[in-house]
């Protein structure tokens, strides 16, 4: 069979010293990438002229701001030509092998639209970062194995949620039939949101634990301590549960949800992050018609049971 072209789409932002990391990894590839794009998201530290003195072989999306992780990755994803698209965070390193076998994973599961892989720390490589997205019923939203020790506890292919969108594999067709990634999130859970998206549309997502990456985590944003991760994260769950839940979906997990937002309001209330708390809710509010406009053609377009949903998320 003819080998699929695969784009490969890299994100960066202020992260020049990044790229001399992962960068390298994807041109070791046993399978290369037919095009690699570099979307600089609106560095101010040289990146562009590094990549056009280090790397004028690649395709650089040279964007004159900061329009956040959801519109760069559109970007990306609109100047791709590949059957297959490869979305990467610049603060990897991707084994030789990652790309081969991404792409086999994807090739083994026709009604998958993604396939993620198994992140590693990259400062602690007998370290898990992640094998695949989790969202609970309460709303909150993690790497699944995340800070484990790797003792071989995810290395059976299975079946995923969703990916995590900085080191995963996308059908071209899937992208396009699902839509993009919602701009209004900015960054953060709008993989999540992508994800929940295709499952309703009848489309799958395969964990592929023989492609390996090692993540260096909060390089760019500092981290899930930092006001901003935090802010963004509080908000858009808000966004998950407006726009993707089926109502039956959304009725039997509402006691979870309201105890876990209560449980949120008082933790920020004690830590002195209240407010920001707060400016989440607004955030929330102000994004409501949008959110609710989207939910109607969302849910209009569903083709699976609100029960195959409901039975993937987690406790």
């Amino acid at each position: 069979m003819k080998s699929r072209a695969v784009s490969a789409v890299v994100l960066t932002y202020d992260g020049r010293e990044l790229l001399e990391v992962v960068l390298p990894s994807l041109a070791r590839q046993t399978r290369p990438a037919d095009e690699v794009i570099v979307v600089d998201n609106g560095s101010s530290d040289g990146t562009g002229a590094w990549l056009a003195a280090e790397w004028p072989q690649l395709k650089v999306l040279a964007l004159a701001r900061n329009v956040g992780v959801a519109a760069a990755l559109n970007g990306g994803v609109a100047a791709a030509t590949g059957e297959y698209v490869a979305l990467l965070n610049n603060d990897l390193e991707l084994e030789p092998d990652w790309l081969a076998e991404m792409t086999a994973g994807l090739e083994r599961h026709p009604d998958a639209a993604s396939v993620g892989c198994k992140l590693r720390s990259y400062h602690d490589r007998a370290r898990l970062d992640g094998t695949g997205d989790v969202l609970t019923r309460r709303l909150v939203a993690f790497r699944r194995g995340g800070g484990e020790l790797d003792e071989g506890q995810y290395d059976q292919e299975q079946e995923i949620l969703t990916p995590t969108a900085g080191a995963a594999l996308y059908r071209a067709s899937a992208l396009a039939r699902v839509g993009p990634f919602d701009e209004s999130f900015w960054a953060y859970f709008e993989d999540v949101d992508w994800g929940l998206r295709a499952q309703l549309a009848g489309l799958r997502s395969w964990y592929v634990p023989s492609a390996v990456a090692h993540h260096m985590g909060g390089a760019t944003t500092g981290g899930d301590s930092s006001p901003f991760y935090l802010l963004l994260h509080y908000r858009n769950r808000i966004g998950l549960m407006v726009k993707d839940l089926p109502l039956s979906v959304l009725l039997r997990c509402a006691p979870a949800i309201a105890r876990e937002q209560a449980g949120t309001l008082v933790h920020c209330a004690r830590n002195g992050t209240l407010r920001l708390y707060l400016r989440a809710w607004l955030g929330a509010i102000r994004r409501l018609p949008r959110w609710l406009l989207a939910r109607r053609r969302i849910q209009g377009a569903r083709r699976v049971p609100a029960s195959r949903l409901g039975e993937m998320l987690g406790d």
